[in-house]
């Protein structure tokens, strides 16, 4: 099982309204490196789902529900896709951007590294971290 953030204006599309759907299509990505990283992506799957702009934090965790297949909100033709995700829990607690950085176990984290790009893998230890961090339990 692979592990991957996936990140969303919650203006545009929240995590409420994520889950009052019961999922989605993920479609509208249009940068090469994360149309790679949702080939990738496998049934099953774990995503972080981090809300970009506004709030800046990871406030749930998804799941890979089918695989990638054409975008259909691209040309048809075109080399888009997006994969399913259905929700699968809040976090208790949101972990804001400033706390993954701040935290020596997700340096490497992609969010951070590459904090344009919309879709990133996760090593299995940082999703752990963040869950962690998530879980509204003293952590530290």
């Amino acid at each position: 099982m692979n592990h991957w953030l996936v990140k969303s204006e919650p203006e545009a599309y929240s995590w409420t309204v994520f889950v009052q759907d019961n999922g989605t299509a993920w479609t509208g990505v249009r940068n090469y490196q994360a149309r790679n990283n949702l080939n990738l992506m496998q049934p099953g799957d774990l995503v972080l789902y981090y809300h970009s702009v506004s709030e800046k934090a990871v406030v749930g965790v998804a799941e890979v529900a089918a695989p990638a297949a054409p975008d259909t909100t691209a040309e048809p033709g075109s080399p888009w896709v997006a994969v399913q995700l259905r929700p699968l829990q809040p976090l208790a607690r949101p972990v804001p951007l400033a706390a993954l950085k701040a935290d020596a176990r997700l340096q490497q984290l992609g969010l951070i590294r590459q904090s344009r790009l919309s879709v990133t893998p996760v090593r299995p230890e940082e999703f752990d971290a963040i869950v962690e961090l998530g879980s509204g339990a003293d952590v530290g």
